[in-house]
């Protein structure tokens, strides 16, 4: 039995530890946006809002990942050299992945409102 309890413990303290890390852009989903916030926004400001969101995603995808990627590198190092310093990481999902949720759903909102509104189709039509 107490040969054991050792393993035990590092099993339970690595899972704790594991589960602190920040997520990847792509495992974290988007927080929900009512389309109806952008019901009075005509087509050329979905558009607009569309595009200047894609690119906040784009800048904030970046640094989401970046950080995850500090995260693990940092967990990887704590684990082989000196695992109990890892009990004193930041770790976990912050502001950045939040926003980054938001983003998202604020996206797809926005790309809801405008396909609700025809304006894919409309755009078809001018372009073709």
């Amino acid at each position: 039995m107490k040969n054991k309890l050792p393993i035990t413990l590092i099993t339970l303290a690595t899972v704790f530890i594991l589960s602190g890390c920040a997520s990847k852009s792509i495992n974290i989903p988007a927080t929900y946006v009512s389309p109806n916030e952008y019901a009075s926004f005509s087509c050329s400001t979905l558009e607009d809002e569309m595009r200047e969101i894609s690119q906040r995603v784009a800048t904030t995808t970046g640094q989401v990942d970046k950080k995850a990627s500090v995260d693990s590198w940092q967990m990887g190092v704590g684990l082989v050299l000196f695992w109990p310093a890892l009990l004193f990481l930041e770790g976990g999902d912050g502001v950045l992945q939040s926003e980054y949720a938001l983003l998202k759903g604020k996206y797809e909102a926005v790309s809801s409102q405008y396909n609700r509104k025809g304006c894919a189709t409309m755009t078809e039509k001018v372009s073709g």
